[in-house]
């Protein structure tokens, strides 16, 4: 199996976080966003060799498949012309808040990877990476198998994007649990069993949201088997879309 080139629109934590993954799991990676490859200078000198910089437009056209890591509101600035025919991996999550409010996802109509998709004509989008944290995705990577090892879920419309994107999980060092269509991605998506905290345990009682964040941000990472991510996913009931603040 080919190795493949990882395109990565966009350096926030998830971003960065695949990216390191990536590296360390022996791919390359080509690194972009919106400030310009010259504000990625000190990421690439930190992922070494395998990592350069380029556009999103460039990372979009040039990379084998790609990391979608922007904001969901920001999905319409996507290079749309250069990710015809890609496989897109989409680990964006609906946030709700004022002025951000989206009604097809409020109302359970869409998904937000199925408004991903449609907004993204031509490309073949896999949701992915959206429901485990970046410290656990480095933490709980491991050989194919290990015994510990963790499963991950994704969701799509397109097999062949969907083998992409288990095959790429798999050299990253996880198990994949395939939900079925975008469709059924709410199954792993924010309030459900299935995000975060599957990869964290519980928190502690008492803290305040942020500190709450910082402590999913911060926890070590619990392994995770395919089998209880089938499990988890199959009795999750569907509620509100996104996140609510």
């Amino acid at each position: 199996m080919k190795t493949p080139t990882l395109g990565i629109i966009g350096t926030g934590m998830v971003g960065s976080g695949v990216a390191r993954r990536a590296v360390a799991a022996g791919l390359d990676v080509i690194l972009s966003n919106t400030r310009g490859p010259e504000s990625l200078g000190g990421l690439v000198a930190e992922l070494g060799p395998r990592a350069r910089a380029a556009t999103p437009a460039d990372a979009a056209g040039e990379a084998d498949l790609v990391l979608a890591a922007v904001p969901l509101k920001a999905r319409k600035k996507l290079p749309i012309a250069e990710l015809v025919g890609k496989t897109v991996i989409d680990p964006m999550n609906y946030a709700v808040y004022p002025g951000a409010e989206i009604a097809e996802l409020d109302g359970n109509e869409l998904t937000s990877s199925e408004l991903v998709q449609r907004d993204l004509p031509g490309a073949r989008v896999v949701k992915a990476f959206h429901n485990i944290g970046p410290k656990q995705l480095q933490s709980l990577a491991r050989p194919d198998g290990a015994v510990d090892r963790t499963g991950i879920p994704l969701s799509g419309d397109d097999p062949a994007a969907k083998k992409e994107v288990a095959d790429l999980l798999d050299l990253l060092g996880f198990d994949v649990v395939d939900l079925g269509s975008l469709a059924e991605s709410w199954r792993s998506e924010p309030n459900t069993p299935l995000y975060a905290i599957a990869y964290t345990g519980q928190p502690p009682t008492g803290l305040s949201i942020p500190d709450v964040v910082a402590w999913f941000q911060n926890a070590p990472g619990v392994p995770i088997p395919a089998a209880r991510i089938t499990e988890l996913a199959a009795t999750t009931t569907r509620g509100p879309a996104g996140f609510r603040f």
